[in-house]
């Protein structure tokens, strides 16, 4: 990585990286929590994010991102099930990362605002908080704790 204060996605998130999280919701119950598994890898103009979900309840999901640099602390992110364009600024070890998502629920999709604050740890940890809402009130809040895997699986990205 480079300075290792400074958050860059495509060199924290190269090559393979495990998370845990935990959604609480609106009053601060954990409602559901989950593993990550997520791989990138640089692919021309775009860095690719592979990531694969395991919930607590059984239910396993999967989102690609696509994302690009668009200047020096600025990122643009696309996935399928994202409505638009996700934004991100980085300023030092933190990232903003703003975007809609389409979420199952109750049988239905319902369209989601998430506000994601990354911060980099000096130990190279990332801690994800984001905050959901809809029409201005917070539904909930997803937790994510990030640990960038070490190994051959890290040296060949």
């Amino acid at each position: 990585m480079s300075d290792q204060n400074e958050l860059r996605i495509e060199e924290f998130f190269a090559g393979r990286t495990r998370a845990h999280g935990l959604v609480e919701d609106r009053f601060s119950r954990v409602r559901r929590t989950f593993v990550v598994e997520i791989e990138g890898r640089d692919d021309g103009d775009v860095f690719v994010l592979e990531e694969s979900f395991r919930f607590n309840d059984g239910e396993v999901s999967s989102r690609t991102w696509r994302v690009r640099r668009t200047g020096p602390h600025a990122y643009e992110g696309t996935a399928a099930d994202v409505v638009g364009v996700a934004r991100g600024d980085a300023s030092g070890n933190t990232l903003r990362w703003a975007y809609r998502l389409r979420l199952p629920i109750g049988g239905r999709e319902v369209v989601v605002g998430f506000d994601d604050r990354m911060y980099l740890g000096a130990d190279g940890t990332m801690l994800n908080i984001a905050r959901m809402h809809k029409w201005g009130v917070t539904l909930g809040r997803v937790t994510i704790a990030f640990s960038r895997a070490s190994g051959p699986d890290r040296a060949a990205a």
